[in-house]
């Protein structure tokens, strides 16, 4: 089983986990129901809409 030589710096795994998180939160768009924010290709947290149809019973705060 392989092994690393070397050890990574915290710099060279805080970049590679920023990148990471650039990624998830460019998929963040606006509902076309209500308008609030979401992740693409998941269900509306404030509506519970999903491709136009009521999938989530979502209670009023």
């Amino acid at each position: 089983m392989a092994s690393p030589k070397n050890k990574k710096s915290k710099m060279r795994k805080r970049q590679r986990v920023a990148q990471l998180e650039k990624a998830i939160l460019a998929a963040v768009q606006p509902c076309p129901e209500c308008g609030g924010m979401k992740q693409s290709h998941h269900v509306c947290p404030n509506c519970g809409m999903y491709n136009g149809r009521k999938v989530l019973s979502v209670v009023a705060k």
